[in-house]
Protein backbone atom coordinates (compact mmCIF):
# COMPACT_ATOMS: atom_id res chain seq x y z
CA UNK A 1 0.00 0.00 0.00
CA UNK A 2 1.45 3.35 -1.05
CA UNK A 3 1.33 5.98 1.70
CA UNK A 4 1.55 9.70 1.18
CA UNK A 5 4.24 11.56 3.08
CA UNK A 6 3.10 13.48 6.17
CA UNK A 7 4.21 16.69 4.45
CA UNK A 8 5.65 17.79 1.13
CA UNK A 9 8.68 20.07 1.05
CA UNK A 10 7.90 22.65 -1.62
CA UNK A 11 10.02 25.02 -3.68
CA UNK A 12 8.58 28.50 -3.20
CA UNK A 13 10.39 29.90 -6.22
CA UNK A 14 8.81 27.24 -8.43
CA UNK A 15 5.37 27.96 -6.99
CA UNK A 16 5.74 31.69 -7.62
CA UNK A 17 7.09 31.12 -11.14
CA UNK A 18 4.20 28.83 -12.08
CA UNK A 19 1.61 31.17 -10.58
CA UNK A 20 3.00 34.07 -12.61
CA UNK A 21 3.14 31.94 -15.78
CA UNK A 22 -0.60 31.43 -15.38
CA UNK A 23 -1.19 35.12 -14.71
CA UNK A 24 -2.64 34.47 -11.27
CA UNK A 25 -2.41 37.04 -8.50
CA UNK A 26 -1.22 35.81 -5.12
CA UNK A 27 -4.57 36.30 -3.39
CA UNK A 28 -6.52 34.80 -6.29
CA UNK A 29 -4.30 31.72 -6.31
CA UNK A 30 -4.49 31.35 -2.53
CA UNK A 31 -8.27 31.64 -2.51
CA UNK A 32 -8.69 29.04 -5.27
CA UNK A 33 -6.35 26.68 -3.39
CA UNK A 34 -8.23 27.17 -0.14
CA UNK A 35 -5.28 28.72 1.70
CA UNK A 36 -4.62 32.21 3.01
CA UNK A 37 -2.70 34.85 1.10
CA UNK A 38 -0.12 35.18 3.90
CA UNK A 39 0.46 31.40 3.88
CA UNK A 40 1.07 31.45 0.13
CA UNK A 41 3.46 34.38 0.62
CA UNK A 42 5.35 32.40 3.25
CA UNK A 43 5.60 29.45 0.88
CA UNK A 44 6.81 31.57 -2.03
CA UNK A 45 9.44 33.36 0.06
CA UNK A 46 10.69 30.15 1.65
CA UNK A 47 9.64 31.13 5.18
CA UNK A 48 7.57 27.93 5.15
CA UNK A 49 8.25 24.83 3.11
CA UNK A 50 5.99 22.13 4.51
CA UNK A 51 2.59 21.43 3.01
CA UNK A 52 0.17 18.69 3.99
CA UNK A 53 -0.86 16.42 1.10
CA UNK A 54 -4.44 17.71 0.68
CA UNK A 55 -3.26 21.34 0.65
CA UNK A 56 -0.44 20.53 -1.76
CA UNK A 57 -2.90 18.72 -4.05
CA UNK A 58 -5.25 21.74 -4.12
CA UNK A 59 -2.39 24.13 -4.90
CA UNK A 60 -1.09 21.79 -7.60
CA UNK A 61 -4.58 21.70 -9.13
CA UNK A 62 -4.86 25.50 -9.18
CA UNK A 63 -1.40 25.73 -10.76
CA UNK A 64 -2.32 23.06 -13.33
CA UNK A 65 0.54 20.76 -12.34
CA UNK A 66 -0.14 17.01 -12.77
CA UNK A 67 0.20 14.72 -9.74
CA UNK A 68 3.30 13.02 -11.15
CA UNK A 69 5.04 16.34 -11.90
CA UNK A 70 7.54 17.25 -9.17
CA UNK A 71 8.41 20.77 -10.29
CA UNK A 72 6.80 22.36 -7.21
CA UNK A 73 8.81 20.18 -4.82
CA UNK A 74 12.06 21.27 -3.22
CA UNK A 75 14.85 19.76 -5.35
CA UNK A 76 16.97 19.04 -2.28
CA UNK A 77 14.20 16.77 -0.97
CA UNK A 78 13.98 14.66 -4.12
CA UNK A 79 15.87 11.35 -4.03
CA UNK A 80 19.51 11.99 -4.79
CA UNK A 81 20.86 10.25 -7.81
CA UNK A 82 23.48 7.67 -7.03
CA UNK A 83 27.01 8.38 -8.09
CA UNK A 84 28.94 5.40 -9.37
CA UNK A 85 32.07 6.49 -7.54
CA UNK A 86 30.72 8.80 -4.84
CA UNK A 87 33.42 7.88 -2.32
CA UNK A 88 35.94 9.67 -4.53
CA UNK A 89 33.91 12.82 -4.95
CA UNK A 90 36.22 15.75 -5.44
CA UNK A 91 39.18 13.56 -6.31
CA UNK A 92 40.79 14.28 -9.67
CA UNK A 93 39.98 11.90 -12.48
CA UNK A 94 42.73 9.69 -13.67
CA UNK A 95 43.33 9.21 -17.38
CA UNK A 96 42.85 5.78 -18.88
CA UNK A 97 46.56 5.69 -19.75
CA UNK A 98 47.90 6.22 -16.34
Amino acid sequence: MHRLPATFQVDGTAIRKRRKELGLGRNECAKEAGISGPYLTQLETGARRDMRPPTYARLRTVLDVPADDERLLDPSEKPARKEADARHEGAPRQDQDG
